[in-house]
Formats: structure tokens, sequence, C-alpha cells
């Protein structure tokens, strides 16, 4: 019975030793630094995104169920959102191939 017992750990032993680990190769995303996003949550038709270099931005954003709700490009800080329904969303910010995501409350 002790026989069984080794025969049996040591092929889980060989078993689990030899599975792979997967290597991580995902690409390092660098965030925008400075990246401020205010009011939030935002009570009027505008919120004011700033970054370090204030540069133009591509901004996404994204209802509860993936659906993109709004689309634009800015070259200032205003975002205009008076096309959002009261809820919760995703924002995402691009700027020189750098990209942050945050969580957006409009009431």
């Amino acid at each position: 019975m002790k026989q069984v017992y080794l025969l049996l750990f040591l092929l889980f032993t060989v078993a689990a030793s030899a599975q792979d680990m997967a290597e991580n190769d995902t690409v390092k995303i660098e965030e925008i630094p400075n990246f401020k996003l205010y009011p939030n949550p935002a009570f009027d038709d505008v919120v004011y995104i700033t970054t370090e270099r204030n540069g133009n931005k591509n901004i996404v954003i994204y209802d509860v169920f993936g659906e993109v709700v709004l689309r634009d490009k800015i070259s200032s800080t205003v975002l205009n959102i008076s096309k959002l329904s009261p809820g919760v969303y995703v924002l995402k910010v691009t700027e020189e191939n750098k990209c942050m995501t945050r969580k957006l409350v409009v009431k």
C-alpha cells in the first residue's frame, strides 16, 4: 500500500513540476503623468481633464455594459459630457501613446 501512495506521490510531483508557467509577455502600458479628472462625480455638462503636457487627447467613454457611448478628441482640458445620462461610466484617455482609465460618475 505504501508503494501505491509513493508511486502516486511521485507521479503527481512529476506532473506538477512538468507544468510550464506561462510567461506574461504583455506590453507595459505607460500612464499619463499628472493625470487629473474633475469634478467626479460630475453635476454639470463638462468635466476637466488635465495632464502634465495637456496635449491632444483621444477620449472614449464606455457604459457599464462595455458599449461606447461617447468618443471625442480634445485639445483643451474641457470635455463636454452633456449627452451622457446620469450613471457610472469608464473613461479612457489616450495622450501621446499613453493611456489612463478612470471611473466617471455623472449625476
